[in-house]
């Protein structure tokens, strides 16, 4: 089958109104997908925000956000899933622990530099105006790593979208059951229609994301952070 074959063939099966409407057809895969992907970024969130406000306030453990850093490049999430699915088995709950487990790397290690590039003055100016050490971080420091820490979950939220297409192999359901019935079937336009729904998936959500952070962020934060950014590419470009 070429290339513009499949493509024909998977705009078809986007066009029939049967493939979204059916039971178990894309608007309940998407269902689940959006599910499983809510889920494993709450798990991880809860772990990796906390512990990067931790590491940030003890200053300490940099080579700890390093590693995490680097899982996300090194995680054997397959591996993870199968590892799950043995101990607890078939279903959407070992993919939404390995994804979860893959989601941690970017909220952590964002949260840690957020907090980490924190200007030192903003500190003194709220530690001169006697606030508390919590006070201190929910009202200055927070707020002002807010846009890295925005952008930590955003990157996971993309990474857990595409990763939950593997829950298909796992009896878990999702859009990847899309791709992988049409692979097993030979019908690679409908695979290739799935592929599709989990890009348009991802950077629609992505977007949405983006725009919500944008709309939360004070405008003075926003202009802060900009600044922030142009001088680490300047740094960069500078070597």
């Amino acid at each position: 089958m070429s290339g513009a074959s499949a493509l024909g063939d998977a705009v078809r099966y986007l066009n029939d109104p049967l493939s979204w409407t059916q039971r178990g057809g894309i608007l309940d895969l998407l269902g689940d997908h959006l599910w499983m992907t809510l889920v494993a970024v709450a798990l991880a969130a809860v772990i990796a925000l906390p512990l990067g406000v931790l590491l940030a306030r003890l200053r300490r453990g940099s080579a700890v956000v390093v590693t995490a850093a680097n899982l996300t490049r090194a995680l054997p999430t397959l591996a993870l899933l199968y590892i799950f699915t043995a101990a607890i088995g078939f279903g959407q709950r070992p993919t939404i622990l390995a994804v979860a487990i893959f989601a941690v790397p970017p909220i952590l290690s964002n949260t840690f530099t957020g907090l980490q590039e924190v200007d030192p003055a903003a500190r003194d100016a709220g530690r001169g105006m006697g606030m508390s050490r919590g006070r201190l971080l929910t009202s200055v420091e927070l707020p002002l790593a807010l846009p890295l820490i925005g952008a930590g979950l955003r990157t996971a939220v993309v990474q857990v979208i595409a990763t939950v297409s593997l829950a298909s192999l796992v009896g878990g359901g999702g859009l990847g059951l899309i791709i992988s019935n049409g692979i097993f079937t030979q019908r690679f336009g409908q695979a290739m229609a799935g592929a599709l729904l989990v890009v348009v998936l991802a950077l629609g959500v992505e977007a949405l994301l983006a725009v919500g952070q944008r709309i939360l962020t004070p405008a003075p934060m926003r202009v802060a952070g900009r600044r922030r950014g142009a001088r680490r590419s300047g740094a960069r470009a500078g070597g």
